[in-house]
């Protein structure tokens, strides 16, 4: 079993100020897992003080040096990557393949794109006789979620370093054995005293104390709209900056001029890409927009290819593993029932645990459709393995449901030629949209119109965040 009973500050493991634990739960057996200390303000504090002393000289180190900071970072990355991968399945559940191919390679693919932004980023410019400059915000607060937890660490913490921030980080309770890891990463790479802090504790406690610090300089926040909104009133009486990555309910346009191939290749990657992580991804495509023409055809693949997803432990080699928690299992089920009482046909799977899995967070592939967009199922964020799908007669009407929502995080379509697909993109209120199954791209910015944010996150985008703009006039002489 795992202990992690010290926080990371100023390049120490320390007690906490007061004592106090939380069993962190293993969601494929239900079993206690391992140990961590719970925090309090006055261990944010510390580190706030600790990242505050250490930012005055980090601020100060070179484009060079810290170039080969994150060389060193990536390396010591790669020595602990399979202790990573092990960690995530663990805390959260992720099938092992996923957790070694994406959930790990995420946090090294991030400080590899930090890098490479690194070397090339212009931090000043000339413009007549002004010289812009674009300094170091100071210190940074990261709070992180858990169902891509080193993902959302790395892609806050190497744009940070890289820009010469010093930061306070508090993952997810639920999750925490992953920034253990990354945090023992930190210190192995040489990562100066003081700039990389962690904080184990709840959103309540640790985050509100995180955003409501005066020490803090921005907070960078992931998770749900309501915890978000949250973080921005905490912060607001320091007119800190604050980036908000949030929730989703991503809209997954099917277009008609697709043959049956094509079709069959867009609903199945559709429903794939819902299911992955067991659902609990902030930018998965749950709302699948189909021809009503063609929702019959719609119907059978996704049953088809829902029921065909293999349930079960990391260890197992099945497509999915459960869900993070009993809470979020509940409230996966509540929505579930919801929307079958609302009148929402099951399409496939539907509530309880699927069948010999009654130990472990699990959920059965759910399919409901067609809905309409003002169902429960349709309007909320589930964050689970379940898809709803929607008819649609022309493309107007089809945009017009799409961007129906409070959210903006993501959308996806899916056509023979792409030129239209080009135009349906462009009417689109989101901050990624994905055409044809397109691969994954570190270099784009990721974040969300409406409430799934504000602010982007990934490659270059993500320096913005962390820096402050300075106009420095008469900097040059005025010409003769």
């Amino acid at each position: 079993m795992r202990e992690y009973l010290k926080f990371y500050i100023g390049g120490q493991w320390v007690d906490p100020a007061t004592p106090k634990t939380l069993d962190v739960i293993n969601p494929a057996t239900e079993g206690v897992a391992g140990r961590i200390s719970m925090g309090s303000a006055a261990d944010v504090d510390r580190a706030v003080k600790a990242a505050r002393a250490a930012f005055e000289t980090f601020s100060k180190t070179s484009i060079a040096e810290r170039i080969a900071l994150l060389e060193r970072c990536i390396d010591e990355y790669k020595k602990r990557y399979a202790d990573m991968a092990a960690a995530i399945s663990e805390e959260m559940g992720a099938p092992a393949a996923l957790s070694q191919k994406a959930q790990a390679a995420m946090g090294v693919g991030h400080l590899q794109a930090a890098l490479a932004v690194l070397k090339e980023y212009k931090f000043d410019e000339q413009r007549g006789t002004t010289r812009i400059v674009k300094e170091p915000i100071g210190v940074c607060g990261l709070i992180t979620p858990w169902n891509w937890p080193v993902n959302q660490i790395a892609c806050k913490v190497a744009p940070a370093l890289a820009v010469g921030c010093t930061m306070v980080l508090k993952p997810s309770e639920i999750a925490p054995f992953s920034a253990q890891v990354w945090a023992e990463v930190m210190h192995a790479a040489g990562v100066p005293a003081g700039v990389f802090n962690l904080v184990n504790g709840d959103g309540p406690t640790v985050g509100a104390a995180i955003a409501g610090h005066p020490g803090v300089d921005m907070v960078s926040f992931t998770g749900s709209t309501r915890a978000g909104i949250e973080v921005a009133r905490n912060a607001a009486p320091t007119v800190k900056r604050v980036h908000q990555e949030l929730g989703g309910k991503s809209p997954n346009i099917v277009l008609p001029d697709l043959d049956a191939d094509g079709f069959k290749k867009a609903v199945t990657g559709g429903v794939r890409g819902v299911m992955q992580n067991s659902g609990q991804s902030c930018n998965a495509p749950t709302r699948m927009l189909v021809p009503n023409s063609r929702m019959n055809e719609a119907v059978a693949i996704a049953k088809q290819v829902a029921e065909a997803t293999t349930v079960g432990a990391p260890d197992s080699g099945a497509a999915i593993g459960p869900v993070v928690s009993a809470t979020q299992w509940d409230k996966i089920q509540t929505l579930i029932n919801r929307g079958i009482e609302e009148g929402a046909p099951l399409v496939a799977g539907g509530p309880g645990k699927p069948a010999g899995l009654d130990t472990g967070y699990y959920v059965k592939p759910t399919v409901l459709g067609p809905v309409r967009n003002d169902a429960i199922v349709a309007r909320e964020e589930i964050f689970g393995p379940v898809l709803v799908l929607i008819g649609y007669d022309t493309i107007d009407e089809a945009v017009a449901i799409a961007n129906d929502t409070l959210y903006g995080l993501a959308a996806y379509v899916s056509g023979a030629d792409l030129d239209s697909a080009r135009a349906v993109a462009a009417r689109l209120r989101a901050g990624q949209v994905n055409l044809n199954g397109a691969a994954t791209d570190l270099m784009a910015p990721f974040g969300g119109y409406k409430q799934s944010g504000n602010g982007r996150e990934w490659g270059d985008h993500a320096f913005a965040e962390f820096l402050e703009t300075k106009a420095v006039l008469g900097y040059a002489p005025k010409s003769a």
